[in-house]
Parts: structure tokens; sequence; C-alpha cells
């Protein structure tokens, strides 16, 4: 920036209109607009100063503060706020949206003050319009400061030379007495306030203690109590303060401000409560001891001590004819929707108007107990929005949230403003957001320099702040109807999902997928196995899929969080703090340097500096509750300085109680289905014994999803030396109960025949085992024989068919024909008389045996049948039994669209 200070000075030379563009002059012209003045002024310049500014952000404050010192120091402050806010736009127009140097003068008359904002792209035009009204919306990019200027300048304009566009604007002095700070217009007798013909002003002064120390005669006369009665004691015991719901605070905590002003009561010795108007102002003796001055007046007469309220005034209205609000017109109109527009530019315009070096906007939760910051400027927003910090209680509370208040310098009182810690803002002005008393929020603006905002700046803000309040919080239950109905969508959407699967696996993967991006940038799920494991890290995703395996191992390298089951959301800081580590030695690494701090950082993590980003925001963990016990913690991260908000992490705690339900489901499934495998699989036999010249293949299908085992069962096994024995049968029914009868029968039949028994007599026994079962007992078609395989390579086969389908036999000419005769069921009748037969099969034959499931096989009213099936062995001439066994399903398979409503069994025994 290089400026220059001409005191005294001779009027400039006007430009001349011809510099400016044919067809700007021609619009000037033809649209006569009242608020340009191109004329040349008469007025004679007492003092100069000037100064140029780089196109970059950091230029606007800088401009702000040199137009600000620079009236300040010609006696110029009445017009200093005016002056302040429209340089502030039109620097930003020149160095933000016209991308150059913007160059500023500033000239004194004595009659005001006429400032000159100039650029370096004289081709960008400006349109000048002949009314506010249709200049053009507030809300778009460029512009905006012509409408500033048309709304709070007396006079103003736009001049263009070859190669600087500028726009200037006059600030006439307000026409006061000489040497007053504020003054009113004169006015008729009877519109002045009323008052007693004696005005008595009450002085008393309140110690440390809040106990009286100080009671003039103007208020024994007013209230009735001679000093001596009340010196020493409370005045809370004398004042009525009105305990109106919302307000908060109390006459002892507004005795402890440094200014306060404001309406109460004092209990008069008569009894009676006089309504007072106070004025209050904290001071402190030569000795350092603190005390509050109190100044009370009749509340009717309230005009001797109140603060006159700042008015926006406007000289001329719109061409139209309706009143324009300069507030209005100075925050512009965001859509009554657009919550986070009408909050950052609340704050923009704030800073602004007070000058300050940043400013920011918090708004209150739904019970009122803690603000959220929602939008700031010049300060670290990524780091502070959606930080959260308490109203009335505990560590780093906004103690005056409920009043305005002024903080004359943040290192005399640490902590009084948390949200500007660290920021090296020394002063800074708050004022609460109400909506009929109730508050809904703060405001502030802050600057570096200590002691730059008193008592009228905070009634400033606090006529900007009521003037909003109501915008803001319509906007605000508009943001949270929308999000009610949002997260109500989501998590029906996310109940179905989680409903739809019992696989443990995929419910994991649902939780991190329905919270990334929705409700965080990275989410990490940690399962308990049981009340004495360790949380386990199972699923980790991220919205950026190149930067999950570098999270994993991150944390996996780390504690995990404690599993405590106290629902909500708690803060952990775990991963953050390792984030900062492993970016330092990352750091530290690329600059070449081995000692130091990079010591003190554990080994094993190696994330990049991209995951240490991605890691270093708010993380926060939710316990998983199934059950009254906690089966795992959902963990939800923000990038670096980011918060989370308030409604998002009430979402994520309904949504990790389905999940908790879902996983829970999920786990007692997969060991319910373990178990049930493992009870299954002990039902099968064990592998296929190998017979010296003879094939075995065994196809074996369980109806129903889940099911290894069922109704049907299949058997071969060694009896002895050289015999074999062979089973393949048919419990009535499907799924656990008829598979409790098949592990009955196959073990049984196991044991007898090795204790040498016939087969009839095998059968029988088995016969009577099921009987003894009762009503648990079922009844079963089996097909039992024994083969002896012989020396000529033919095989002796002895078959009792007790109610099964009977055994084919193919021979190798390609004839099919049954192996044994129908005999009685097992499991009905008690005395069954059962005989074997004899099959010899030759070298190249078959013999197929199945369950009904094969042979009623059905497609509408089609079914396969005996038949059908024989058919479709007669082609399996020449086959092995592997193959023979195969076409027969693929025939069957194919026989029907439809999948198998019953148990399916296939044994194929082929002689080599």
């Amino acid at each position: 920036m290089t400026t220059g200070l001409i005191p005294g000075g001779q009027t400039p030379e006007p430009r001349p209109s011809g510099t400016l563009p044919p067809q700007q002059r021609r619009d000037q012209a033809d649209q006569g607009s009242p608020h340009v003045d191109n004329r040349p002024r008469s007025s004679v310049i007492t003092a100069r100063a000037a100064a140029s500014f780089e196109p970059v952000g950091r230029s606007v404050a800088t401009a702000r503060a040199f137009v600000r010192d620079t009236l300040q120091g010609w006696g110029f402050a009445d017009i200093v706020d005016d002056a302040v806010v429209l340089t502030s736009e039109l620097v930003t127009n020149a160095v933000v949206h016209a991308g150059t140097h913007a160059d500023v003068l500033c000239l004194r008359s004595d009659d005001g003050v006429r400032i000159e904002v100039a650029d370096r792209y004289p081709e960008r035009e400006i349109p000048l319009q002949g009314s506010l009204a249709t200049m053009g919306s507030p809300d778009r990019e460029g512009g905006r400061g012509l409408q500033l200027c048309a709304a709070i300048a007396a006079r103003w304009g736009v001049d263009y030379t070859p190669t600087h566009k500028q726009v200037w604007f006059q600030l006439d002095l307000p026409d006061r007495p000489v040497g007053t700070r504020a003054a009113g217009p004169s006015l008729p007798a009877d519109l002045l306030p009323l008052a007693d013909s004696r005005v008595r002003v009450a002085v008393v002064q309140i110690d440390r203690t809040a106990a009286v120390s100080a009671w003039n005669e103007d208020a024994e006369e007013l209230f009735g109590y001679p000093a001596d009665q009340v010196t020493g004691k409370p005045l809370t015991d004398l004042a009525a303060w009105p305990h109106t719901p919302g307000t908060g605070t109390g006459i002892a905590e507004a005795l402890q401000l440094s200014r306060w002003e404001g309406s109460y009561g004092i209990r008069g010795a008569d009894g009676r409560v006089t309504p007072v108007y106070a004025s209050h102002l904290r001071v402190r003796d030569t000795d350092g001891e603190p005390s509050t001055v109190c100044l009370l007046v009749r509340d009717h007469e309230r005009a001797v001590l109140q603060t006159p309220l700042r008015v926006p005034a406007s000289d001329s209205g719109p061409a139209d004819g309706q009143s324009t609000d300069p507030f209005e017109v100075f925050i512009g109109s965001p859509a009554p929707d657009d919550l986070d527009g009408l909050l950052q530019r609340t704050v923009e315009r704030a800073r602004d108007m007070l000058d300050g070096d940043s400013a920011f906007l918090l708004l209150a939760t739904d019970d009122e107990t803690e603000l959220e910051v929602r939008a700031s400027t010049g300060l670290p927003s990524a780091r502070q929005r959606f930080a959260r910090v308490p109203v009335e209680a505990g560590p780093g509370r906004y103690g005056s949230a409920r009043m305005p208040a002024v903080h004359e310098d943040l290192l005399a009182v640490p902590g009084a403003v948390p949200l500007l810690s660290g920021t090296g803002m020394r002063s800074v002005v708050t004022v609460p957001l109400k909506v009929e008393g109730r508050l809904t929020g703060s405001l502030g603006v802050a600057a570096e320099a200590p002691g730059r905002y008193s008592n009228e700046e905070a009634l400033r803000l606090q006529f900007a702040a009521d003037r909003i309040a109501l915008a803001v919080e319509s906007a605000r239950l508009g943001e949270l109807e929308r999000l009610r109905r949002g997260s109500l969508s989501f998590l029906v959407e996310a109940s179905d999902l989680l409903a739809g699967t019992l696989d443990r696996d995929q419910t994991l993967a649902l939780m991190a997928q329905m919270t990334v991006p929705t409700l965080a940038t990275w989410c990490a799920v940690y399962t308990i196995a049981d009340q004495a494991s360790d949380p386990y890290l199972s699923y980790v995703l991220h919205e950026d899929e190149e930067l999950i395996d570098g999270i994993k191992s991150l944390l996996s390298k780390i504690a995990p969080p404690d599993p405590v089951p106290t629902p909500g959301a708690r803060v952990w800081a775990a991963p953050a703090e390792a984030a900062h580590r492993a970016a330092l030695r990352s750091s530290m690494r690329s600059l070449g340097l081995t000692g130091g701090p990079i010591h003190q950082v554990a080994s094993g993590i190696g994330p990049t500096l991209a995951t240490a980003s991605a890691v270093g925001g708010e993380t926060v963990v939710l316990p998983l509750v199934a059950r009254n016990r906690v089966i795992g913690m959902l963990t939800l991260g923000k990038p670096t300085d980011e918060h989370f908000r308030q409604e998002i992490l009430e979402l994520a705690e309904d949504l990790s109680r389905r999940a908790a339900l879902a996983l829970d489901n999920a786990r007692l499934y997969s060991e319910r289905t373990a178990i049930s495998q493992a009870l299954q699989r002990s039902l099968l036999p064990p592998e296929t014994p190998k017979i010296d010249g003879v094939e075995v293949e065994v196809i074996y299908r369980a109806a129903g999803e889940g099911n290894e085992v069922g109704g049907d069962f299949y058997d071969v096994f060694p009896i002895r030396d050289g015999v074999y024995g062979f089973a393949i049968g048919d419990v009535c029914g499907t799924g656990p109960n008829a598979a409790a009868v098949t592990g009955l029968a196959r073990h049984a039949l196991r044991l007898l025949a090795r204790e040498g028994l016939s087969g009839p007599a095998v059968l029988e026994r088995l016969n009577s085992a099921i009987l003894d079962e009762g009503a648990r007992s079922r009844f079963l078609t089996l097909l039992y024989g024994e083969m002896r395989p012989q020396e000529d390579g033919s095989a002796e086969l002895k078959v009792v068919c007790a109610g099964h389908p009977l055994p084919l036999r193919l021979r190798q000419d390609g004839t099919v024909e049954p192996a044994a005769e129908p005999q009685p069921l097992l499991g009905v009748m008690e005395d069954l008389e059962l005989y074997e037969q004899t099959v010899t099969l030759d070298p190249g034959d078959v013999l197929l045996c199945v369950t009904d499931g094969v042979t009623e096989r059905r497609e509408g009213t089609r079914m396969l049948g005996d038949d059908g099936l024989a058919d479709v062995l007669t082609t399996c001439t020449g086959l092995t039994a592997g193959a023979v066994a195969a076409r027969i399903m693929r025939a069957v398979e194919r026989f029907a669209s439809d999948a198998p409503s019953d148990d399916m069994a296939i044994l194929a025994m082929r002689v080599a």
C-alpha cells in the first residue's frame, strides 16, 4: 500500500465528461438519476489523503482502516461508519471482481468528505440506473456497492478515463452544534418527554460483594430509605427484577457487567415497587477496588438516561415510492430458505459496519443450552464451524450471551469469548439475537486492537441484530424442518437396507456406506465378540477410496475407544493426535530432519500427509448397544479442523441404534447357522470308501435355503473284509425334523450291519427303533443292500427294498430293468416280514438308486416318474458312474424350471 497526505490544497480539477464512453454518457443523460451528480464541486479542499492497495483479499480490511484513521484524524467521526461501509464495498469490487489495484483518495472540504475509489479496468462499464429498485438484485456478485452509494451517500457518480474507472461518493457533515457528541432536532414543547418538575437521579454505588456502599439524597427521596438503613445491604434485597422466561440473567449478573442499561423495579420503604430506568457502569478506584455505579430515574423519565437508538435514515426513497430499509439493502436480500447465505452476509456486513477484523454468528440449539458457530469471517472458519459452547455454565461459556457485552481487552479476561481464543483478537462486542424474548443466537464483531468498541457500537450492533433475528429464526426453523424430513427419510431407508440382510459382513459394509459421505467424511466400525474381548477394527470407509488403507493403518496403531455403554456421541481425540504426530514426522522427514520432536513420534505409523489431514478433524464415537450389551462402536470423523453439527450427531445416534440391532441379529443368525451347519454335517456320511472293481458316485441335494441335510439320506460303508453295505432312504417330510430321523437311521444301519445281521434283520430292528421315538417317529422308505465283489469281475448284491423306489439295472446292451421287488416301508407297522433278493452285476452293468424327489419331479401336471427315469438311464450306456449320476441330475433339473421342493439323492454303482 502506498499513501500520501497533503494538508490543504485547492479544488481538484474535475475530470471532463468527455472521458466517459459515448454510450455511458448517453445513458446517464437519458436517465437523469437523482442519485448521480457529476457536476464540478465548488467546495474548497482543505485536506487530501491517498493510498493504493494491491489486488489481494486483505487489502479490503487495510482500506477500511485507512479511511477510518483518515476521517477520525480530520474529526469526522459522525460519518466514519458510512464511509467505511461504502469504501469496503467499492474496494472489494476493485480488488476481487475487477482484479486490479485499487486507488483510494479522500478529500476533505468545509461541508463534507468526498472519497474516490478507482480501479484499472476501464472497459468494465457499470450501468447506471435511474432507480435503486431497478438497479438489480443485491445478491449478485457485482454492483452491490452502487446500491449502498445510492442508499447512504449524499451524492455519488462514476467517471471513466482511458486507464482508470472511478466510483466516487460524497458524505455531508450532519448539521449539529459545534462540540456536541450527539444532538436531536428542535421539537415543540408538547412533543418533549414527560418528567416531574424536579427530576431526581438516584446514584447508588455497589461494592464487589453486591452490597450498597453509597446512597445519595435523591435515592432517599425516591425510595424512602435513609442511607444508613440500606448501606451494607445487597441491592438484590431491594430490586424487583423481572423474571421473564428466557432472560437468564439476574440483577447480580447485571451488576458484574462492565456496562448495562435497562428497566427493573425498586421496593420502597412503603412496600410499593417503583419502576426505574437504570444505567450501570462498573469502575475501580485508585486502589484497584471494583464497584458498580448505578444511575436510577423513574421509568417514565427514562429519556434522561436512555441512550438514543441509532435509527437509520434515508434521504430519498426509491422512485416507486416504497420505503426501503437501509439495513436490508446493507445485508442484501437472500432467499428466505437460504440460511447459510443470510448468516454469512450478516457477519460480513456487521464486520464492515463496525470496521472489525472479524465477525461471527452463533445459533442456539433447540434446548438453548448451547450455541453453535454457523458463520464467521476473518476467523479460521473451517476450524470454528459447528463448534459448540455452553450458554450458562461450565468452562468456556458465553456468560453474557443473553445481553449485549463489550470486551475492551480479551487479554484481561481470558476465555470470555472462547471462539476467539488463539486468534489474536483483543476487543469484541457481542449482542444477542432474540425472538419473543427467547435467545436464538449471538452476533459478535472483533478487532485485533484493544479498546476499539464502546456501548455505542453495542447499541448499533443490537439494532442490526434485532432487525434480522426474526428472518434468521424463520430460516433456521425452515432448515431444521428440512433436516428432520430428510432424517426421517434417511432412517426409513437405512432400516429397510439393514433389515434386508442377515450377513454380518454385509451389515458392517452397509453401516459404513450409509454414514459416508451423508453424515461423515470417514467411518470406522469396531466390533466386540464378547465381554472378555477387546474391540476389533472390522471395517473402515472414506469418501476417497485411496485414503482407506492409510486410515486403517493409522487406527490399527492406536488403542481402540473404550466400549462405554452411555448413549450419545462422545469426542475421541486419539485419531487426530496420532494424525498430527504422523504429519509432523512426515514433514520433518521431507525436510531431512532427524532430531528434535521426531523422536517423540511413535514408530510404525506411516500414513501420508493426506491421510493425516483426513483424520485430523473432530472424531466422535457412538456405542453399538443391543440387548443391553455393547457389541461395538461406530466411529465418525471429519477432515482437519471440522466439527459435527448437533443435528447430524442426533441422526447418527438414531442410526447407531438401528445398526446395532441389525448387527446383533446378523451375529445371532451367523451363530445359529454355524451350529446348524455343524450338526447337519455330522449327519452326512464320511467319504465314500474305495471298492475294488466298482465305481460309486453320489449326488445329494437338500431342499430349502441353508440346509445341508434333509429327509433323504445315503450311505456306503465297509461291513467286513470284502463286504460293503449301501443304503438310500427317504424320511417323510423335509428340514430339521426329518434330518433327525435320517441320523438315527444311518447310524443304526452301520451298527446293526456290523453285528453280522442279515439285511431283513437289520431293517426290522431299525423299524423298532423308529417306532420307539413315539410322537417324533416318521415313516421311512429305505433301500438297503450288501455288495460282494467277485473274482471274475462281477459283483453280487443282496437287496431289501422297503417301500422305496425300485433300483434300476442298466445292462451293457442298453436294457433297463428293476433290480428288486417292493416291500413294506418302515415306521408304520411293528411286525414286518422282509426278505432279501440277490442280484449279480456283470462287468459294465450300472445299478441306479434314487429317492422320490427325482421320480416325482413335476412341471405343471407332468411328472418325470419311473418311466421317464428309465428312459434317461437308457442313454447312459458306456458311461462311468459319475457321468451317469450327472446326466440323471441334469435331466431332473431341465424337466422343470422351478427350484426343487423335495430332497434328492442319487446313488450310482458301476462294475468296472
